[in-house]
């Protein structure tokens, strides 16, 4: 059958498939036929009657009638006996039309109305054929949508762009495409079931906040009507959460939608699934052994082991405990010669040039260290690996190490070489937040257009008192690009943005 969802397709013969298609509809609903019924009397789902009849022998009869549903996704009509397939929530079933059990008209009907993509209703016997496949034995059918569009010819895969554009096309061809929606569920799930057993509530934050922060980000900019006011879609739900934590809520997290306006690439999508969460009296280590417990439970939820195997071949090992790397030890490693904090700006430009690195003359020096750092070393760290103590002057969040200066206590979590969270001891003190507020603020001004915004009101929830705290981000897309065998961030999300085809 001709693919009138894939772009290779001859353009002479999409038009002819649709075109077939919708005279048959035209010609059902003159002869009264309802193909999209409000109902059916439907019995048994697939897979209960694939539970309920495990090991019926061949050529079975069980006198049993129910009522199923599916998509049709194979048929095969010969003379007196019609086979076709159903897919319902995964599960197939054969179904097999007799001419003894339905009669010549039904029979008939069902050669010249069905096509491959529709969903029908079947009411008939469970059986075994004599091969000894459980089916139903068809006693009536009809409708329950009628395709106007030719599913994709199995044989011819859909292109990538086509998958993302027609997930719901991806959803019905491809296993793989309903086996990722499943396994984001389950990682939702157990995230929620972990961190609920662990004490922590479950809170919602803005959207549309009046500032953008909690991290360092380009945002996406809109409007109210009603307040004639500016707003931002949120960047990170941090400020509000550590705002609860002010509020003597404990243990919170969040699993939020965020929007950053920048790059589109396999590890970045301009919308994007996060989980944080923040813990009262804990620091980056704390978090760090709790964000290793949760990816630990995701990965038994969906595999049941913590040994994955990735889609190069390479094994996963994500037992145990995980190492810790510094960062400016493994910047030195990188570049030959010790980095640190005291390295002057110009020597850093020097190693950045030498490694055809482009310099922002608005950047500090640990914004040139942190770019040294995501070309030469980011992508070797097979990981699972905890890479720790940042500069201060990228972390403004954070609280200064307590016993190295320049550095803050925050890791990023690397594994398969790209970063999937970040974890801080965070910034609890009002006047040092504030002026780091006030460098960012210079920046911005210097030209960095990621560079955060003074929050006047988060300030001031600090100077109420936030106690010791440890916080964490995780990304969930980036996550299951781990745990599944999703190559970039949008096999993992259902609909992904993609650039409208008029605009392409």
């Amino acid at each position: 059958m001709t693919d009138a969802n894939n772009s290779d397709s001859p353009p002479d013969e999409v038009p002819e498939q649709l075109r077939v298609r919708r005279d048959k509809l035209d010609r059902l609903r003159a002869e009264g036929v309802d193909v999209y019924p409000v109902s059916v009397p439907r019995t048994h789902s697939l897979r209960e009657i694939r539970t309920a009849y495990p090991d019926l022998e061949p050529n079975t009869q069980t006198g049993i009638v129910v009522g199923i549903t599916g998509r049709v996704i194979f048929a095969r009509n010969t003379g007196k006996l019609c086979f076709t397939t159903l897919r319902e929530g995964g599960v197939e079933l054969q179904v097999m039309l007799a001419l003894d059990r339905v009669g010549p008209d039904v029979l008939a009907a069902w050669k010249r109305d069905v096509d491959l993509g529709d969903t029908i209703f079947v009411t008939g016997e469970v059986g075994t054929s004599r091969r000894g496949e459980l089916s139903i034995f068809a006693q009536r059918w009809s409708f329950t949508a009628k395709a106007l569009r030719p599913l994709p010819v199995a044989h011819r895969a859909m292109s990538e762009e086509l998958r993302v554009r027609r997930r719901y096309v991806d959803l019905i061809v491809r296993e793989q495409a309903r086996n990722m929606a499943h396994d984001r569920a389950t990682v939702l799930r157990t995230l929620r079931a972990t961190l609920d057993a662990e004490g922590f509530i479950e809170i919602e934050t803005p959207m549309l906040q009046v500032i953008p922060g909690g991290a360092t980000a380009r945002p996406f900019v809109t409007h109210s009507n009603a307040l004639d006011l500016a707003l931002y879609l949120r960047i990170a739900p941090e400020l509000y959460l550590k705002r609860c934590i002010v509020g003597d809520l404990e243990r919170v997290y969040e699993l939020n939608r965020n929007f950053r306006n920048e790059g589109v690439d396999a590890t970045h999508s301009p919308e994007f699934a996060m989980l944080e969460f923040y813990q009262s009296y804990a620091d980056y280590a704390d978090v760090a052994a709790l964000t290793r417990r949760l990816i630990q439970a995701c990965a038994e939820a969906i595999h049941g082991q913590l040994t994955i195997q990735r889609d190069n071949g390479e094994m996963l090992d994500l037992s145990g405990e995980w190492p810790w790397q510094d960062f400016y030890s493994a910047v030195t490693a990188a570049v030959g010669e010790e980095v640190d904090p005291n390295t002057p700006r110009e020597r850093l430009e020097e190693l950045a040039r030498r490694h055809e690195i482009e310099v922002n003359g608005a950047w500090g020096t640990g914004r040139i260290a942190e770019e040294l750092f995501d070309e030469l070393v980011a992508d070797t760290l097979s990981g699972p690996v905890f890479v720790a103590d940042y500069p201060v002057e990228t972390s403004p969040l954070t609280r200064a190490h307590r016993s190295r200066p320049g550095v803050a206590e925050k890791w990023d979590l690397y594994i398969g070489g790209v970063e999937r969270g970040t974890g801080y001891s965070e910034l609890t003190d009002p006047v040092e937040q504030r002026a780091r507020f006030a460098a960012q603020v210079e920046l911005a001004a210097a030209g960095d257009d990621e560079a955060m915004i003074l929050d006047e009101d988060f300030v001031e929830s600090l100077e109420y008192a936030m106690p010791p705290t440890g916080g964490v981000g995780l990304g969930i897309d980036r996550l299951l690009t781990v745990l599944t065998e999703a190559v970039t961030l949008r096999d993992t999300i259902l609909f992904p943005l993609v650039r409208p085809l008029s605009s392409s």
